[in-house]
C-alpha cells in the first residue's frame, strides 16, 4: 500500500516568521487519520524567516531529526551544545529525560527544514545532541543513512538515535531509478525535498508525502533532478 499525500492536503500554519506544513497532526492541525506512521510521529516542513526562530522550549522522550533543505539552522541547548547545521546536513536531538533548546535562523535569507520526530524505544534515556556533514555526492542513486538506531547504522557513520528507525536521503538524476527493499513489518515515509518522482508507478510531487507499508520492493524513478528524504520504521 502506498498512500500519496499531496502537499496541498497537509496541515498548514503561517505565523509570518514561520510558514509550516504538517504531514501529521501537530499543533492546531488535528486529523485522526494522520497521527503518525509506525514510530514516525511528526514530519514538519518548515520555512523560517531570516533573523527569527524557535525560542527556548522543552522536549522529552522524543528523537528529533532536522534535515536542512536550504540555509542553515543554529541550535543551542541547556546541555551546553551549540552548532550551525547547513543545507544537506543533519542534526539530531535525543530529548530523553528532558532538554530545553532553541533553533534560530541567523542567515540573511529564509531557512527551509524538514523536522522529523520519531518515538524512542526506551523512555527516560540520557539526552544527547549531535550534527554531521553529509556530502550529497555520497548519496547519488543510493540511500545514505543519516540518522539511525538500527543495528549497524552508527557503525556506518549515521548519527545515533534511540529508535529502531532510520532517516535516509538520496539524489537522483532525471530518469534514474532506485529500488528500496522493505522487510516484513517495516514501513516507510518518503518526501521529495527537490524535484518529483514516481513510486511503484504512482506520481509523487515536490514535498508530497508517500506513506508506504506492505510493499516488499519500492521502485523510485526520478522525473527530474530529485533529492528525496525517507524514514524507515517499524510498522
Amino acid at each position: 500500500m502506498i498512500d500519496i499525500r499531496p502537499f496541498n492536503s497537509l496541515g498548514h500554519a503561517n505565523f509570518g516568521w514561520l510558514n509550516a506544513r504538517h504531514h501529521f497532526s501537530f499543533g492546531h492541525y488535528n486529523d485522526a487519520s494522520r497521527m503518525g506512521w509506525g514510530r514516525l510521529r511528526v514530519w514538519n516542513d518548515d520555512e523560517i524567516a531570516a533573523g527569527t526562530g524557535f525560542d527556548p522550549h522543552p522536549h522529552r522522550d522524543m528523537e528529533i531529526i532536522t534535515y536542512v533543505r536550504e540555509g542553515a539552522i543554529t541550535h543551542r541547548d541547556n546541555m551546553g551544545n551549540e552548532g550551525r547545521t547547513e543545507a544537506g546536513d543533519v542534526q539530531i536531538m535525543s530529548a530523553g529525560t528532558g532538554v530545553v533548546h532553541s533553533e534560530y535562523n541567523l542567515e540573511p535569507g529564509t531557512t527551509k527544514i524538514f523536522q522529523i520526530w520519531i518515538l524512542p524505544d526506551v523512555r527516560g534515556a540520557k539526552p544527547n545532541w549531535g550534527a554531521k556533514t553529509f556530502p550529497k555526492a555520497a548519496r547519488e542513486a543510493k540511500f545514505e543513512v543519516l540518522a539511525g538506531g538500527r543495528p549497524g547504522d552508527a557503525e556506518a557513520g549515521a548519527l545515533p538515535i534511540n529508535a529502531d528507525a532510520a532517516v535516509m536521503a538520496t539524489t537522483l538524476a532525471k530518469g534514474q531509478s532506485l529500488t528500496l527493499t522493505l522487510a516484513p513489518g517495516r514501513a516507510a515515509y518518503l518526501v521529495p525535498a527537490k524535484g518529483s518522482a514516481t513510486v511503484n508507478g504512482k506520481p509523487l510531487g515536490l514535498r508530497d508525502g508517500a506513506a508506504i507499508e506492505g510493499e516488499r520492493e519500492v521502485v523510485i524513478v526520478a522525473n527530474d533532478e530529485a533529492e528525496l528524504v525517507l524514514v524507515e520504521v517499524a510498522a
